[in-house]
């Protein structure tokens, strides 16, 4: 197949610089790519020039390839820089895939130097087949960076196969927005290294492997707590069906004492004191009261409803169970810095495990604490416009560190004579309870970055506190550690610590 180029108009060479000259067409699915792309100057613009697929026609998953190529005038400098960098426009099935050559010449007086791009384009599919045919592919066309959009849970697939070979850069979908009623794959694959050679793509941080498998561990813990909590509506509203208001006299309605209750009303249970001699000693309410509560009409459907549920929350924990056990074997490297972490007020083994696992063991990825509280979306966000703020709510940021934060917070301000609780009460009086909390919830992130990123020690600086309570506290939190598996080792802190 032969390029046959376009009518020459001088005048157009010497004001742009350069010419467009496309191959494809319509036509059938086709192999191969289109592999010669030559740069020549204006007087070989008449030219033709040969350009052949590769071989195996028939086969693939390109259903056709079009070369945009840069011809330089003669005017263009010597001395010019040459930035391979590919576009991948993700899907469910299909990639939309471009490559594109910065040409920058390097201006003498400082000014951003001119870019024309030529582009290669091809589609491919999603199976492993195709995205090791992506690889080579974008290896062949001496790609250096590859940016894709993060396109629901889609980018992973081609993410994992790319990442030992390039520079990988994931782009927030809406950060490449396209015009309204110009918008095709292709473009928006080509739009992808236009704004991200011009810095204008809203980049998410990827973690190493390491770090992802940590994150899915805890993730899905998450999620399993979730279920629980979902679990444990569910059953109070089946009792409040059968009129048993269990869940009116005990503090826990998954405690100890009312699982046996649950689980004595499944297998059939129904005589009230019966029912009601099962709860334990330490319940707050008295024997007579707690045998009014278990009075009730439960149906046959009841019980086997009743019975599902206790056998979906009895799943959950063991699976919640095990989690732990993996999430503690995967962080077993990084032990110390969740022993420096438990030691903030409010936070505990859990949520250390989840910081870690978000954030990183050193928080390398964020040089500052500012840039690591706007990365979580703790801090307050700016709306400007004609030199005016119109809002300051906070980002979206990473919604798994903002839950643990704030439950962190919710934690520390009840901290007897802690910073924190000193500072919350502080500030209650002007900002309100809520964002007073969450002011705690950025200072947390603060002092987090600091001990991650600086290997720092948590110093309190609150009130004084009696020996007993710093005893039970470190009696509490040495016994979780141990049960995950990790060993501690108490010594007095080093002099490089960090006051809250």
């Amino acid at each position: 197949m032969a390029l046959r180029a376009a009518e020459h108009d001088e005048s157009r060479v010497e004001r742009c610089g350069m010419l467009l000259y496309g191959v494809g067409g319509r036509g059938r699915y086709r192999s191969g790519s289109v592999e010669a792309v030559r740069e020549f100057g204006p007087e070989h613009a008449q030219e033709p020039m040969n350009v052949r697929g590769g071989p195996g026609r028939g086969s693939g998953s390109t259903k056709r390839c079009v070369t945009t190529i840069c011809v330089f005038s003669a005017s263009t400098p010597e001395t010019t820089m040459h930035d391979i960098i590919a576009g991948i426009d993700v899907h469910k099935r299909v990639l939309m895939v471009v490559v594109g050559t910065v040409c920058g010449a390097a201006a003498d007086d400082g000014s951003e130097p001119r870019e024309p791009i030529r582009f290669v384009q091809r589609r491919f599919g999603t199976t492993t087949s195709e995205l090791l045919h992506l690889l080579a592919w974008l290896q062949q066309h001496g790609a250096q960076e590859v940016v894709m959009e993060s396109t629901a849970q889609y980018w992973k697939p081609v993410w994992l196969v790319l990442e030992r070979h390039f520079r990988l850069r994931l782009a927030q979908a809406w950060s490449n927005r396209a015009p309204r009623g110009k918008k095709t794959d292709f473009k928006d694959a080509r739009r992808l290294v236009r704004r991200h050679a011009a810095g204008e793509l809203t980049l998410s941080f990827v973690p190493d492997a390491e770090q992802r498998q940590m994150r899915t561990v805890t993730r899905r813990r998450t999620q399993l707590t979730r279920d629980r909590v979902r679990i444990q509506n569910q059953l109070e509203s089946l009792l409040e069906e059968t009129r048993i208001k269990l869940s009116s006299v005990v503090t826990d309605l998954l405690g100890s004492s009312g699982l046996r209750i649950l689980a004595a009303l499944g297998q059939g249970e129904t005589d009230p004191a019966k029912l009601a001699a099962m709860g334990d000693a330490r319940l707050q309410c008295a024997p007579a009261e707690l045998a009014d509560a278990l009075t009730g009409s439960v149906s046959e459907i009841h019980r086997r409803l009743l019975q599902q549920h206790l056998a979906h929350l009895a799943l959950i924990d063991a699976q919640m169970e095990e989690l732990s056990l993996l999430a503690a074997d995967a962080m077993r490297q990084h032990s110390d810095a969740v022993i420096r972490l438990v030691q903030i007020p409010g936070i505990r083994v859990l949520a250390a495990q989840q910081i870690v696992a978000e954030a990183g063991p050193q928080a390398s990825a964020f040089p500052s604490a500012a840039q690591f509280s706007s990365w979580i979306g703790v801090c307050p966000g700016r709306e400007e416009s004609a030199g005016e703020n119109h809002s300051s709510h906070c980002a979206k940021g990473n919604t798994y560190m903002r839950r643990v934060l704030c439950q962190a917070a919710q934690a520390a301000v009840r901290t007897k004579n802690s910073y924190f609780q000193q500072k919350f009460q502080r500030l209650i009086p002007k900002l309100g309870y809520a964002k007073a909390i969450w002011a705690m919830a950025r200072h947390i992130s603060v002092v987090i970055w600091k001990i991650l990123h600086d290997g720092a020690q948590y110093e309190e600086r609150g009130l004084p506190t009696t020996p007993q309570a710093a005893k039970r506290r470190i009696q509490r939190l040495t016994k979780q550690l141990r049960a995950l598996g990790y060993s501690i080792e108490l010594k007095p802190l080093s002099p490089k610590a960090v006051v809250a």
